[in-house]
């Protein structure tokens, strides 16, 4: 159990609502109608269309005589631009509530119409901790994948394409109205998706759970997480039609995203974004490539709660000293990932040595991210992970 500090005090975000289970899709509708809708922009992209996954969102808005407009131009780490067309279809149409339907891309590009739409100016303006001034336009966000965690956070990340960087808005005007997560909008995700969407969903819970800014509310949900992503993620990746499976990843990733929302991340995140902008790898492969080299780095600074990540993934930890124990998390995620057939090797993905001083830079515009997490970094320390996980 770990330690309450009884002279912090800790603060808890979430959406207004969250409706989770099977065909709750269907609610979509009446969800809408108490937001005030009258005509909404489902903001999603073209996987999701060609997958015949927006035919129930459309029925149940229609069914409640909201009409529909979809923006289906959403693409993988969106840049700004995706967020202006977006914001200028939503205003040309006259919608008045946004609904994000799709993986974290499609659920960070509605959060960033909402805001737009109200605030006008460029979204880049708003990048920072606070700086959105005011309420969005109502938003119900669906996830299709279950790993960011974007139905449920106070962030959106968007790509600066001019300096090629991740950009991040982080407010409590960013969080949903309604959050809807049905697990069979999850079945027909391909391993790869299923994978890489897991172990970011395990990457949000495992840094806020050993983050210097862990409240009792994120370690609550962040020991969940991670003992269902370790239970059930392989079977889904595995059988991806397998229905416990689905139920309990979606419901680890809403927990994970809790989790952070309330705690924040770490090191992880930094010396990712990097990784997948110069590499364009999908946020959650990129993360799920640092985190076991990151865990090492960092099992100094905290090695009790490790020691419990280690017992939460199902290691025996019984009657070994805290250091030992958790060495086994890193063992325990480095076995997860070999199931999962997830290198953890930058070689693995053509990165080469040379580029890592454009590396280093790039995390250095996270350090903001180094704050919480538990050890301290400099520049020496990000350039000696990366060449350990070379």
């Amino acid at each position: 159990m770990p330690a309450i500090i009884f002279n912090k005090t800790h603060f808890f975000y979430s959406p207004n609502k969250v409706v989770f289970g099977p065909d709750t899709i269907k609610s979509l509708g009446s969800e809408a109608l108490q937001l005030g809708a009258k005509k909404a922009l489902i903001v999603t992209d073209l996987g999701v269309v060609k997958a015949d996954l927006l035919q129930p969102v459309k029925s149940s808005l229609e069914s409640a005589g909201i009409q529909c407009i979809v923006y289906d131009r959403v693409e993988p780490e969106p840049p700004v631009r995706c967020v202006k067309e977006a914001t200028d279809q939503f205003l040309l149409e006259r919608c008045n509530v946004i609904v994000g339907f799709g993986g974290g891309s499609s659920l960070d590009v509605a959060k960033g119409v909402s805001l737009l739409a109200t605030n006008g100016g460029n979204l880049l303006d708003l990048c920072g901790i606070d700086l959105v001034k005011k309420k969005g336009v109502p938003k119900i966000l669906i996830p299709t994948t279950s790993g960011t965690g974007s139905e449920v956070t106070r962030v959106l990340v968007i790509t600066d394409e001019k300096n090629n960087t991740k950009e991040v808005v982080n407010s409590i005007h960013v969080l949903a109205d309604v959050t809807i997560v049905d697990p069979l909008l999850t079945l027909t995700m391909p391993p790869k998706v299923t994978a890489d969407s897991g172990m970011d969903a395990l990457v949000h819970a495992i840094e806020t759970y050993v983050s210097v800014n862990a409240t009792p509310f994120s370690d609550m949900f962040a020991e969940k997480a991670i003992h269902w992503i370790n239970k059930y993620l392989p079977i889904a990746w595995a059988k991806g039609s397998n229905l416990e499976a689905r139920h309990f990843m979606s419901l680890a990733a809403l927990y994970a995203g809790t989790a952070f929302a309330s705690g924040g991340l770490g090191a992880v995140h930094a010396l990712a974004y990097p990784i997948g902008t110069e590499y364009r790898l999908p946020h959650g492969r990129s993360n799920a490539i640092m985190l076991p080299h990151i865990m090492k780095f960092n099992l100094s600074g905290n090695p009790e709660k490790y020691a419990n990540v280690a017992a939460f993934m199902g290691k025996w930890t019984e009657g070994l000293p805290a250091m030992k124990r958790a060495l086994l998390a890193i063992e325990a995620v480095q076995e997860l990932l070999e199931i999962l057939q997830i290198p953890y090797r930058l070689r693995d993905y053509g990165i080469s040595k040379k580029d890592f001083p454009k590396c280093v830079e790039g995390a250095m515009r996270f350090a903001r991210l180094f704050v919480p997490n538990p050890r301290d970094l400099r520049e020496e320390d990000v350039l000696s992970i990366y060449e350990a996980a070379y």
